[in-house]
């Protein structure tokens, strides 16, 4: 497993980052614990949490995924394990807030409260990586990073991130840290897949020039690139739940994953996978790997399966021809995720 550090920080991670989103919802506490083994035991140090999650939000599983991971926790030293969660913010639309954190934004009520609580959840005294989920652009960015800066002075949070960022919003909130001697986020989570490109444009040249890690998620493309959607949603997915069950926005983001384009995609690049004699989930996290503004790929699963099929990737170097291979897939079908085919980000 290659590490690599994240912006300019003194963190060094897994350069493959365990998602638990999955936690409480799709995994039970005993499958979610052997995921986090395994994943250990492979050499993955680094492990991805959010106070909303599981996923889907709902009010009563709220911070579960948090309380579950914090168990497993326990039982590593703690100074060897990297830890990242999230205070989630707006929301702007994917959730309704939980009540006991009321309707706010990203103040400084909200963002000590929600930090005070993943500590307790998490059953640790710190935080490695304390992430904004959702940016909320209505409040001033020195806001937001002082009280950050804060938490990272008491020692409660060690480095600061944002996540679902615009290169505008990063932009800007760098500025603001630089202007008002406030902490500056060291990392960005966005979505970054072979069916969602857009991070190699506008966000690539903000990460490079200013010194900040992507941490893509969704490197399968929300699992659409392990070819599972190509006869339709199947029974038990993150997104089958959200095209029955969801709201107005989950729907939406589901038809912007699992469209005809992303599964035509899919199977082109299936093509691509087997002629290497890899699968195509292998092939969409080594991809992910093999970017420069890249630190740690985040990977989930729900089974030691689906695991084992992504840490396939852990050590795969994609040549040239292949990449060339890739690329053509693009310019064809350019950004399947979205309609129109233009990136933008």
């Amino acid at each position: 497993m290659q590490r690599r550090r994240l912006g300019g920080s003194g963190l060094v991670v897994s350069d493959i980052c365990m998602g638990t989103m999955t936690f409480g919802s799709q995994c039970d506490e005993k499958t979610s614990h052997e995921i986090c083994d395994h994943a250990w035991d492979e050499g993955i140090d680094f492990f991805d949490a959010a106070e909303i999650y599981p996923v889907p939000p709902q009010e009563e599983s709220f911070g579960v995924t948090e309380e579950i991971f914090g168990r497993w926790l326990k039982t590593k030293p703690r100074q060897a394990v990297i830890v990242a969660t999230k205070v989630t913010g707006p929301g702007h639309g994917w959730f309704t807030p939980p009540v006991r954190h009321g309707k706010t934004a990203l103040d400084r009520r909200q963002i000590v409260t929600a930090c005070e609580d993943s500590l307790r959840r998490l059953g640790t005294d710190y935080i490695d990586l304390y992430q904004i989920h959702w940016p909320d652009h209505g409040l001033p960015y020195e806001e937001v990073l002082g009280v950050l800066t804060e938490l990272r002075d008491q020692g409660k949070v060690r480095v600061i991130g944002c996540s679902n960022e615009t290169s505008w919003g990063l932009m800007k909130s760098l500025w603001a840290a630089d202007a008002y001697n406030v902490d500056r986020y060291q990392t960005v989570q966005n979505n970054f897949s072979l069916i969602n490109r857009r991070c190699e444009s506008e966000l690539a040249q903000v990460c490079r020039r200013e010194g900040v890690s992507l941490l893509p998620y969704s490197p399968l493309g929300g699992g659409v690139l392990t070819g599972k959607y190509e006869n339709g949603p199947p029974p038990g997915a993150r997104f089958s739940a959200y095209l029955t069950d969801g709201n107005e926005r989950q729907k939406k983001m589901a038809s912007r994953f699992v469209n005809d384009r992303t599964v035509e995609t899919t199977r082109r690049l299936a093509q691509i996978a087997d002629s290497i004699g890899v699968s195509v989930t292998a092939l969409a996290v080594a991809w992910s790997r093999q970017h420069d503004f890249v630190a740690s790929t985040i990977i989930g699963a729900t089974s030691i399966d689906q695991l084992v099929e992504s840490l396939a990737a852990k050590d795969l170097i994609l040549d040239s021809e292949t990449m060339d291979r890739i690329d053509q897939v693009d310019a064809e079908i350019p950004t399947p995720m979205t309609e129109d085919g233009l990136r933008r980000l």
